[in-house]
Protein backbone atom coordinates (compact mmCIF):
# COMPACT_ATOMS: atom_id res chain seq x y z
CA UNK A 1 0.00 0.00 0.00
CA UNK A 2 1.46 3.33 -1.10
CA UNK A 3 1.06 6.16 1.39
CA UNK A 4 1.23 9.88 0.72
CA UNK A 5 3.54 12.19 2.68
CA UNK A 6 0.94 13.27 5.31
CA UNK A 7 0.08 9.61 5.97
CA UNK A 8 3.73 8.70 6.38
CA UNK A 9 4.25 11.59 8.80
CA UNK A 10 1.14 10.66 10.80
CA UNK A 11 2.08 6.98 11.08
CA UNK A 12 5.66 7.86 12.04
CA UNK A 13 4.53 10.28 14.76
CA UNK A 14 2.10 7.71 16.16
CA UNK A 15 5.00 5.24 16.39
CA UNK A 16 7.20 7.78 18.20
CA UNK A 17 4.37 8.67 20.58
CA UNK A 18 3.73 4.99 21.32
CA UNK A 19 7.35 4.19 22.13
CA UNK A 20 7.79 7.34 24.24
CA UNK A 21 4.57 6.67 26.21
CA UNK A 22 5.66 3.09 26.95
CA UNK A 23 9.16 4.05 28.12
CA UNK A 24 8.14 7.11 30.15
CA UNK A 25 5.28 5.48 32.00
CA UNK A 26 7.27 2.31 32.63
CA UNK A 27 9.85 4.48 34.40
CA UNK A 28 7.12 6.01 36.57
CA UNK A 29 5.82 2.57 37.55
CA UNK A 30 9.34 1.24 38.24
CA UNK A 31 10.11 4.27 40.42
CA UNK A 32 6.93 3.78 42.47
CA UNK A 33 7.60 0.05 42.90
CA UNK A 34 11.27 0.52 43.76
CA UNK A 35 11.17 3.42 46.23
CA UNK A 36 8.94 3.11 49.33
CA UNK A 37 8.65 6.87 49.76
CA UNK A 38 6.80 7.01 46.44
CA UNK A 39 4.30 4.36 47.53
CA UNK A 40 1.69 6.83 48.74
CA UNK A 41 -2.07 7.00 48.49
CA UNK A 42 -1.94 9.66 45.80
CA UNK A 43 0.72 7.77 43.87
CA UNK A 44 -1.56 4.72 43.75
CA UNK A 45 -3.77 6.83 41.48
CA UNK A 46 -0.71 8.13 39.62
CA UNK A 47 0.40 4.53 39.03
CA UNK A 48 -3.06 3.66 37.69
CA UNK A 49 -2.88 6.69 35.39
CA UNK A 50 0.59 5.60 34.24
CA UNK A 51 -0.75 2.13 33.40
CA UNK A 52 -3.51 3.70 31.29
CA UNK A 53 -0.97 5.95 29.55
CA UNK A 54 1.32 2.99 28.92
CA UNK A 55 -1.57 1.08 27.35
CA UNK A 56 -2.14 4.07 25.07
CA UNK A 57 1.39 3.58 23.80
CA UNK A 58 0.97 -0.18 23.47
CA UNK A 59 -2.47 -0.27 21.85
CA UNK A 60 -4.01 3.08 20.97
CA UNK A 61 -1.22 4.62 18.91
CA UNK A 62 -0.73 1.49 16.74
CA UNK A 63 -4.48 0.88 16.43
CA UNK A 64 -5.11 4.51 15.48
CA UNK A 65 -2.52 4.13 12.72
CA UNK A 66 -4.24 0.95 11.51
CA UNK A 67 -7.63 2.65 11.56
CA UNK A 68 -6.20 5.52 9.53
CA UNK A 69 -5.13 2.94 6.93
CA UNK A 70 -8.64 1.43 6.91
CA UNK A 71 -7.81 -1.61 9.04
CA UNK A 72 -9.06 -3.95 10.37
CA UNK A 73 -11.57 -4.87 7.68
CA UNK A 74 -13.70 -6.85 10.14
CA UNK A 75 -16.68 -4.79 11.32
CA UNK A 76 -16.63 -5.73 15.01
CA UNK A 77 -12.84 -5.54 15.02
CA UNK A 78 -13.08 -1.98 13.71
CA UNK A 79 -15.62 -1.00 16.35
CA UNK A 80 -13.51 -2.53 19.12
CA UNK A 81 -10.32 -0.92 17.80
CA UNK A 82 -11.86 2.54 17.81
CA UNK A 83 -13.51 1.99 21.21
CA UNK A 84 -10.23 1.21 22.98
CA UNK A 85 -9.10 4.83 22.78
CA UNK A 86 -12.38 5.90 24.45
CA UNK A 87 -11.85 3.32 27.21
CA UNK A 88 -8.34 4.53 28.03
CA UNK A 89 -9.43 8.17 27.87
CA UNK A 90 -12.13 7.44 30.44
CA UNK A 91 -9.65 5.60 32.67
CA UNK A 92 -7.37 8.64 32.64
CA UNK A 93 -10.23 11.01 33.41
CA UNK A 94 -11.60 8.90 36.26
CA UNK A 95 -8.12 8.52 37.79
CA UNK A 96 -7.68 12.29 37.71
CA UNK A 97 -11.08 12.65 39.37
CA UNK A 98 -9.98 10.16 42.04
CA UNK A 99 -6.87 12.24 42.77
CA UNK A 100 -8.92 15.43 42.99
CA UNK A 101 -11.43 13.79 45.36
CA UNK A 102 -8.61 12.41 47.51
CA UNK A 103 -7.05 15.88 47.78
CA UNK A 104 -10.46 17.42 48.50
CA UNK A 105 -11.08 15.02 51.39
CA UNK A 106 -7.59 15.65 52.75
CA UNK A 107 -8.10 19.42 52.92
CA UNK A 108 -11.78 19.37 53.86
CA UNK A 109 -11.70 16.71 56.58
CA UNK A 110 -8.14 15.70 57.51
CA UNK A 111 -9.19 13.54 60.48
CA UNK A 112 -11.58 11.54 58.29
CA UNK A 113 -8.82 11.25 55.69
CA UNK A 114 -6.27 9.88 58.16
CA UNK A 115 -8.79 7.38 59.55
CA UNK A 116 -10.41 6.10 56.37
CA UNK A 117 -8.32 6.96 53.28
CA UNK A 118 -6.23 3.80 53.19
CA UNK A 119 -4.51 1.99 50.35
CA UNK A 120 -7.37 -0.52 50.34
CA UNK A 121 -9.85 2.31 49.75
CA UNK A 122 -7.60 3.65 46.98
CA UNK A 123 -7.53 0.24 45.28
CA UNK A 124 -11.33 0.05 45.48
CA UNK A 125 -11.68 3.51 43.93
CA UNK A 126 -9.24 2.60 41.16
CA UNK A 127 -11.05 -0.68 40.45
CA UNK A 128 -14.42 1.07 40.22
CA UNK A 129 -12.89 3.70 37.88
CA UNK A 130 -11.49 1.05 35.55
CA UNK A 131 -14.72 -0.96 35.45
CA UNK A 132 -16.85 2.13 34.74
CA UNK A 133 -14.40 3.34 32.09
CA UNK A 134 -14.43 -0.03 30.32
CA UNK A 135 -18.23 -0.17 30.32
CA UNK A 136 -18.59 3.42 29.06
CA UNK A 137 -15.88 3.05 26.43
CA UNK A 138 -17.21 -0.23 25.07
CA UNK A 139 -20.79 0.97 24.65
CA UNK A 140 -20.32 1.02 20.83
CA UNK A 141 -19.25 -2.64 20.96
CA UNK A 142 -22.45 -3.44 22.88
CA UNK A 143 -24.53 -2.08 19.98
CA UNK A 144 -24.55 1.74 19.94
CA UNK A 145 -22.75 2.11 16.60
CA UNK A 146 -23.44 2.86 12.95
CA UNK A 147 -23.60 -0.73 11.79
CA UNK A 148 -21.45 -2.47 9.16
CA UNK A 149 -19.03 -0.16 7.36
CA UNK A 150 -19.00 0.44 3.65
CA UNK A 151 -16.41 -1.28 1.43
CA UNK A 152 -14.97 -3.01 4.54
CA UNK A 153 -12.83 0.07 5.15
CA UNK A 154 -12.39 0.81 8.84
CA UNK A 155 -12.67 4.41 10.02
CA UNK A 156 -13.71 6.00 13.30
CA UNK A 157 -16.47 8.07 11.68
CA UNK A 158 -17.68 5.02 9.75
CA UNK A 159 -18.57 2.91 12.80
CA UNK A 160 -18.80 5.18 15.87
CA UNK A 161 -22.12 7.00 16.32
CA UNK A 162 -21.37 10.65 17.06
CA UNK A 163 -24.54 10.95 19.12
CA UNK A 164 -22.71 8.62 21.49
CA UNK A 165 -19.39 10.48 21.18
CA UNK A 166 -20.77 14.01 21.64
CA UNK A 167 -23.81 13.73 23.90
CA UNK A 168 -23.00 10.65 25.93
CA UNK A 169 -19.21 10.51 26.07
CA UNK A 170 -18.05 14.13 25.72
CA UNK A 171 -20.82 16.00 27.54
CA UNK A 172 -21.48 13.26 30.08
CA UNK A 173 -18.12 11.70 30.92
CA UNK A 174 -15.42 14.09 29.69
CA UNK A 175 -16.62 17.66 30.04
CA UNK A 176 -18.57 17.11 33.26
CA UNK A 177 -15.63 15.48 35.13
CA UNK A 178 -13.31 18.23 33.88
CA UNK A 179 -15.65 20.89 35.27
CA UNK A 180 -15.87 19.02 38.59
CA UNK A 181 -12.07 18.80 38.81
CA UNK A 182 -11.73 22.49 37.99
CA UNK A 183 -14.11 23.37 40.82
CA UNK A 184 -12.29 21.07 43.27
CA UNK A 185 -8.86 22.53 42.54
CA UNK A 186 -10.26 26.07 42.65
CA UNK A 187 -11.65 25.29 46.10
CA UNK A 188 -8.33 23.80 47.22
CA UNK A 189 -6.36 26.87 46.20
CA UNK A 190 -8.97 29.12 47.81
CA UNK A 191 -8.61 27.29 51.13
CA UNK A 192 -4.81 27.31 50.94
CA UNK A 193 -4.79 31.08 50.40
CA UNK A 194 -7.04 31.53 53.44
CA UNK A 195 -4.79 29.29 55.51
CA UNK A 196 -1.71 31.23 54.46
CA UNK A 197 -3.45 34.45 55.47
CA UNK A 198 -4.40 32.88 58.81
CA UNK A 199 -0.79 31.95 59.52
CA UNK A 200 0.41 35.44 58.69
CA UNK A 201 -2.21 36.84 61.10
CA UNK A 202 -0.82 34.87 64.06
CA UNK A 203 1.21 37.77 65.38
CA UNK A 204 1.89 36.15 68.74
CA UNK A 205 3.54 33.18 67.11
CA UNK A 206 7.30 33.13 67.12
CA UNK A 207 8.80 34.26 63.85
CA UNK A 208 10.72 31.02 63.32
CA UNK A 209 7.56 28.95 63.77
CA UNK A 210 5.66 31.20 61.39
CA UNK A 211 8.38 30.72 58.79
CA UNK A 212 8.18 26.94 59.24
CA UNK A 213 4.44 26.96 58.64
CA UNK A 214 4.80 29.26 55.64
CA UNK A 215 7.43 26.95 54.20
CA UNK A 216 5.22 23.92 54.75
CA UNK A 217 2.24 25.53 53.06
CA UNK A 218 4.41 26.63 50.14
CA UNK A 219 5.33 22.99 49.63
CA UNK A 220 1.67 22.04 49.83
CA UNK A 221 0.73 24.67 47.26
CA UNK A 222 3.50 23.38 44.99
CA UNK A 223 2.17 19.85 45.41
CA UNK A 224 -1.37 20.89 44.56
CA UNK A 225 -0.10 22.84 41.56
CA UNK A 226 1.75 19.81 40.21
CA UNK A 227 -1.47 17.78 40.24
CA UNK A 228 -3.49 20.66 38.83
CA UNK A 229 -0.98 20.96 35.97
CA UNK A 230 -1.49 17.26 35.12
CA UNK A 231 -5.24 17.94 35.01
CA UNK A 232 -4.76 21.11 32.95
CA UNK A 233 -2.50 19.45 30.40
CA UNK A 234 -4.99 16.61 30.05
CA UNK A 235 -7.76 19.11 29.28
CA UNK A 236 -5.61 20.97 26.73
CA UNK A 237 -4.66 17.73 24.99
CA UNK A 238 -8.10 16.14 24.81
CA UNK A 239 -10.53 19.03 24.40
CA UNK A 240 -9.48 19.91 20.80
CA UNK A 241 -10.42 16.50 19.36
CA UNK A 242 -13.72 16.47 21.26
CA UNK A 243 -14.48 20.02 20.12
CA UNK A 244 -13.79 19.09 16.50
CA UNK A 245 -16.03 16.03 16.88
CA UNK A 246 -18.79 18.25 18.29
CA UNK A 247 -18.41 20.77 15.47
CA UNK A 248 -18.61 18.12 12.76
CA UNK A 249 -21.67 16.56 14.41
CA UNK A 250 -23.61 19.68 15.36
CA UNK A 251 -22.72 21.83 12.35
CA UNK A 252 -23.21 19.83 9.17
CA UNK A 253 -22.01 22.69 6.95
CA UNK A 254 -18.83 23.34 8.95
CA UNK A 255 -15.64 21.96 7.46
CA UNK A 256 -12.06 21.87 8.69
CA UNK A 257 -8.87 20.49 7.15
CA UNK A 258 -8.17 16.79 7.63
CA UNK A 259 -4.67 17.71 8.81
CA UNK A 260 -6.21 19.68 11.68
CA UNK A 261 -8.11 16.56 12.74
CA UNK A 262 -4.94 14.46 12.56
CA UNK A 263 -3.08 17.06 14.62
CA UNK A 264 -5.83 16.96 17.27
CA UNK A 265 -5.66 13.14 17.37
CA UNK A 266 -1.88 13.25 17.79
CA UNK A 267 -2.21 15.88 20.52
CA UNK A 268 -4.61 13.64 22.48
CA UNK A 269 -2.12 10.76 22.27
CA UNK A 270 0.80 13.01 23.21
CA UNK A 271 -0.84 13.51 26.60
CA UNK A 272 0.21 9.97 27.52
CA UNK A 273 3.86 10.85 26.89
CA UNK A 274 3.78 14.15 28.79
CA UNK A 275 2.65 12.99 32.24
CA UNK A 276 5.94 11.27 33.24
CA UNK A 277 7.80 14.50 32.51
CA UNK A 278 5.28 16.48 34.55
CA UNK A 279 5.89 14.20 37.54
CA UNK A 280 9.67 14.64 37.17
CA UNK A 281 9.40 18.41 36.90
CA UNK A 282 6.85 18.95 39.67
CA UNK A 283 7.89 16.35 42.24
CA UNK A 284 11.32 16.29 43.83
CA UNK A 285 10.76 12.71 45.04
CA UNK A 286 10.36 11.49 41.47
CA UNK A 287 13.39 13.60 40.47
CA UNK A 288 15.60 11.91 43.04
CA UNK A 289 14.16 8.49 42.17
CA UNK A 290 14.92 8.97 38.48
CA UNK A 291 18.43 10.19 39.29
CA UNK A 292 18.92 7.11 41.43
CA UNK A 293 17.74 4.88 38.59
CA UNK A 294 19.85 6.51 35.88
CA UNK A 295 22.87 7.86 37.75
CA UNK A 296 23.20 5.25 40.51
CA UNK A 297 22.99 7.69 43.40
CA UNK A 298 24.18 6.03 46.58
CA UNK A 299 21.31 7.19 48.72
CA UNK A 300 17.71 8.23 48.41
CA UNK A 301 17.52 9.59 51.94
CA UNK A 302 17.07 13.11 50.63
CA UNK A 303 13.68 12.29 49.19
CA UNK A 304 11.65 15.05 50.80
CA UNK A 305 7.93 15.55 51.29
CA UNK A 306 7.12 17.96 48.49
CA UNK A 307 4.47 15.81 46.89
CA UNK A 308 0.99 15.16 48.16
CA UNK A 309 1.50 12.28 50.56
CA UNK A 310 4.18 9.92 51.73
CA UNK A 311 3.92 6.22 52.37
CA UNK A 312 1.24 5.27 54.84
CA UNK A 313 2.68 1.80 55.29
CA UNK A 314 3.55 0.71 58.79
CA UNK A 315 4.61 -2.50 60.53
CA UNK A 316 1.93 -5.17 60.62
CA UNK A 317 -0.10 -5.07 63.78
CA UNK A 318 0.86 -1.49 64.62
CA UNK A 319 -2.18 0.65 65.29
CA UNK A 320 -2.41 3.91 63.49
CA UNK A 321 -2.94 6.95 65.63
CA UNK A 322 -4.60 10.18 64.80
CA UNK A 323 -3.78 13.38 66.63
CA UNK A 324 -7.07 14.76 67.80
CA UNK A 325 -5.51 17.97 69.10
CA UNK A 326 -7.58 20.90 67.86
CA UNK A 327 -6.07 22.82 64.98
CA UNK A 328 -6.43 26.53 64.24
CA UNK A 329 -9.40 27.31 62.07
CA UNK A 330 -9.88 29.75 59.28
CA UNK A 331 -12.73 32.24 59.28
CA UNK A 332 -15.00 29.71 57.56
CA UNK A 333 -14.17 27.02 60.14
CA UNK A 334 -11.69 25.20 57.91
CA UNK A 335 -8.80 23.54 59.68
CA UNK A 336 -5.31 24.84 59.17
CA UNK A 337 -3.75 21.48 58.58
CA UNK A 338 -1.51 19.44 56.39
CA UNK A 339 -4.24 18.88 53.86
CA UNK A 340 -1.90 18.29 50.94
CA UNK A 341 1.13 16.75 52.58
CA UNK A 342 1.45 13.98 55.08
CA UNK A 343 4.72 13.23 56.76
CA UNK A 344 6.07 10.17 58.52
CA UNK A 345 7.13 12.43 61.34
CA UNK A 346 4.96 12.69 64.42
CA UNK A 347 6.70 15.79 65.66
CA UNK A 348 4.36 18.50 66.85
CA UNK A 349 5.19 22.15 66.85
CA UNK A 350 3.55 24.05 69.71
CA UNK A 351 2.04 27.35 68.71
CA UNK A 352 0.12 29.91 70.65
CA UNK A 353 -2.70 32.22 69.82
CA UNK A 354 -4.50 34.37 72.34
CA UNK A 355 -2.85 32.49 75.17
CA UNK A 356 -3.99 29.07 73.92
CA UNK A 357 -1.67 26.29 72.88
CA UNK A 358 -2.44 24.28 69.78
CA UNK A 359 -0.48 21.94 67.54
CA UNK A 360 -0.06 21.39 63.87
CA UNK A 361 0.91 17.80 63.22
CA UNK A 362 3.42 17.30 60.47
Amino acid sequence: MTMDIPSQIYISLEAVIGVTAIIGNCLVLIAILRFPKLQTITNFFIASLAVADMLVGIFVAPLAALSYLGLPEDYLGCVFTNSIVVVLTQISIFNLVDVAIERFIAIKNPFFYQEHMTKRVAVIMITISWVLAIVIGLVPVFGWNLGPMKDNKCAFVAVIDFNYMVYFNFFGFVLTPLIIMFLIYSYIFYIVRKQMAKICALEVMQKSETQKLKSRFKREVKAAKSLAVVFGVFALCWLPIHILNSISHLCKTCNYPINLLLAAILLSHINSTVNPFLYAIGNSQFQVAFKKMFCGKSSVSNLDDEFTTVSRSRPRGQKKSVNKTPLPRTSNDEYVNNGFTESNSNVQEPNTQNGRVFHITT
